[in-house]
């Protein structure tokens, strides 16, 4: 089983952003974190980051007929990007949706998610953990569809 894991838009300053709601984690310690709860799940994963929103959707193209499914956390995008949207829905990849914080509390802009529209699943307000969950919540859809 192969995952692509896709961070958008801010995720690269994990640890310097606002620490208060998204934490002391680094970036890179996300990474390590969801390699290897990979490994320990039997599952590949592939992690991939962009502040641009076209690379986003290319790198979703690209996960064509390659993965099987899709972790995603398209920061301030989810609420904006219906490019996002219409390339997930392209590749038909089973995904689900994350968010760090509980979006649902924050501004009222922020409950706005395009990536719900495609998503099967979303898990916010977990912290980092929430990637984990992610991928355990595609494993498990993932095997009970074969």
């Amino acid at each position: 089983m192969k995952i692509l894991v896709i961070n958008g838009v801010n995720l690269n300053m994990l640890g310097k952003r606002e620490p208060t709601l998204y934490g002391n984690e680094d970036y890179r310690a996300l990474i390590k974190k969801i390699k290897a709860h990979a490994k320990d799940s039997g599952v590949k994963v592939k992690c991939f980051q962009s502040n641009s929103e076209g690379d986003i959707c290319t790198a979703i193209q690209k996960a064509y007929n390659k993965f099987d499914g899709i972790v995603i956390n398209a920061g301030a995008y989810t609420h904006t990007s219906i490019a996002i949207l219409d390339a997930l829905k392209s590749v038909g990849i089973k995904t689900v949706e994350v968010h760090i914080t509980d979006v649902n509390n924050r501004e009222d802009f922020r409950k706005q998610s395009y990536i719900s529209l495609y998503a099967f699943d979303k898990v916010i307000g977990k912290g980092t953990d929430g990637y984990l969950i992610a991928i355990d919540k595609l494993q498990e859809a993932l095997k009970s569809n074969n």
